[in-house]
């Protein structure tokens, strides 16, 4: 058999091994390098960008500033906590200082109270001397039987003028009505007798201005209405004696006017003492229209020296009208 030889072909398998070795390859090469596409973030482009940057560091300095804020505060917060310590230790200081001074004006002001009541006491010891000095003397040249207790009884008709304030009818009262019913003993028969205090307000209306007939059972109504009596008073009796001259005197009347109290109240002693005078001025002998007599009650000794003027000007207001018109203060030891 014959061998016919072909002839070879213009591309050969090696070629073609070739050709698709080198595209595999660039197929590789591509199935590497290339990925599958993503959201890209936003470009140097975006308008957004510029305010997302700006919010980012105004964000930042925000938390900076709030950082720097939050110890601030919690520096403050620990000296104001001192500070508040220091307040109130300062105002327990002041308020000691203060204390203290007030104590302090406190003491003075006693002190001062006390001199004053001190120099009235000596001033009324003084007086009281001098009075006891007087009486004395006046009672050397009375007859005894013209006495009782160095109040002088030649008077025919008797009118009490009563201080009713409180301090009185409240402590005083049973005292009072002892004290009225001994000075009616000692005139066992007048031509009249009156009762009015001191503001000249009378404890018979139906007998205002007039003389109450003098007997026994009159007397008995008298103390009985007197012992329920309580009207209103300034403890000044100025007016009531007053009144009591002016409507009762008369020339052929010779009159005692008893004046019962505990405290002065009024402004002055001397205004009293001036208004009495112009009222019961001395007659042609020298003598004063009507004899004052007085009977101290010592209630407000009962209270402490600071609350002791009213009486001393209760006495001092008595001792200086009795001196004047012709009759007696007697001070009480007791008003009970």
């Amino acid at each position: 058999m014959k061998l016919v030889r072909r002839e070879p072909p213009e591309i050969g398998i090696s070629f073609l091994d070739t050709i698709t070795c080198g595209v595999g390859a660039i197929i590789l090469l591509m199935t590497v390098t290339t990925t599958r596409p993503h959201e890209q973030g936003p470009s140097d482009s975006d308008p957004r960008a510029v305010a997302i940057s700006q919010l980012q560091r105004e964000l930042f300095a925000a938390q900076a500033e709030l950082g720097e804020a939050t110890a601030e505060a919690a520096q403050k917060a620990d000296a104001a906590k001192l500070s508040a310590a220091e307040l109130a230790k300062i105002k327990a200081q002041i308020a000691a200082i203060l204390a203290a001074r007030e104590k302090a004006a406190k003491a003075d002001q006693q002190a001062a109270q006390n001199a004053e009541i001190f120099g009235k006491l000596k001033t009324a010891q003084q007086q009281l001397s001098e009075e006891m000095e007087r009486l004395y003397a006046q009672k050397n040249r009375a007859k005894p039987k013209d006495l009782i207790g160095g109040i002088p009884i030649d008077s025919e008709y008797v009118c009490f003028i009563i201080d009713t304030s409180g301090s009185m009818f409240n402590y005083a009262w049973p005292r009072l009505l002892n004290q009225i019913m001994e000075t009616l003993s000692v005139y066992p028969r007048v031509k009249g007798i009156q009762v009015m205090n001191d503001q000249g307000t009378y404890m018979f209306p139906e007998y205002a201005g007039d003389w109450i007939p003098d007997s026994p059972e009159r007397r008995r109504m008298v103390i009985d209405k007197l012992s329920t009596w309580n009207v209103f008073s300034k403890s000044s009796p100025g007016e009531g004696i007053e009144a009591a001259v002016t409507q009762f005197y008369r020339p052929d009347r010779k009159i005692s006017l008893f004046v019962l109290g505990d405290e002065f109240t009024g402004p002055s002693i001397k205004t009293i003492a001036d208004a009495v005078r112009r009222v019961n001025r001395p007659n042609q002998s020298g003598e004063p229209l009507v004899r004052i007599h007085a009977i101290g009650f010592p209630t407000q000794f009962a209270n402490p020296p600071s609350m002791q003027a009213t009486g001393i000007r209760f006495a001092a207001l008595m001792r200086e009208l009795t001196r004047q018109n012709g009759g007696s203060f007697v001070g009480l030891n007791s008003f009970r």
